[in-house]
């Protein structure tokens, strides 16, 4: 059996404090604990954990006396860059990952590539200014500082939906399930790429 793919990352930055540790292989035994200060993120990510399989420990102290924004962006950016170092060489996976996954009225699709190759397209469709303290545009930018700071390509659409909870938890819910697929060991060791690296 493998060894589990762990990382731990602190980031301290004159606009937060970021403490995450990882375990993308802790499907049977997971613990999650995530503190951004800001109530529905903390809901997004303890979602993309849960259904990715995830053990995640996530403590953000942050500015938000003046707002969510980088709160939101620094701990995507923090997420990916353990994502990234505890996925390691992304050898023996099965690189791509897509999902579909609904709640309630709501519909979203996710599909992701460890590529290498940084890049995000995020439609969640939200009216609302906000949900709870997090900003809808907010949303989606976690998601792209993820993308980019985990260098992989992710998709992510809400394909229907009249609630914007709903929407965007159901998104979170999609990307962790794609994700998980993405990142499966094949018991290879191949880099699954005609260049031979990704």
């Amino acid at each position: 059996m493998a060894a589990p793919r762990t990382a731990t990352v602190n980031r301290k930055t004159n606009e937060t404090d970021i403490q995450l540790d990882i375990n993308l292989d802790a499907k049977f035994d997971q613990k999650i604990n995530i503190d951004t200060g800001i109530g529905f993120l903390d809901h997004m990510y303890h979602a993309l954990a849960k259904h990715g399989g995830w053990s995640l420990t996530l403590k953000c102290v942050g500015d938000l006396h003046i707002d969510d924004h980088h709160t939101a962006e620094d701990t995507g950016i923090a997420l990916g860059m353990a994502f990234k170092q505890a996925l390691g060489t992304p050898k023996g996976i099965k690189r791509f990952g897509s999902a579909f996954c609904p709640l309630d009225e709501a519909l979203s699709r996710s599909v992701v590539d460890i590529s290498g190759r940084p890049f995000a397209d995020i439609n969640l469709e939200l009216k609302r200014e906000k949900i709870g303290e997090l900003s809808c545009e907010m949303i989606p930018h976690v998601l792209l500082s993820f993308a980019f700071a985990a260098g992989v390509t992710l998709h992510v659409d809400v394909l229907k939906g009249t609630n914007d909870h709903h929407k965007a938890e159901s998104a979170f819910k999609s990307l962790a399930v794609a994700i998980k697929q993405a990142v499966e060991l094949t018991g290879g060791s191949d880099v699954p790429s005609t260049k031979g690296v990704l």
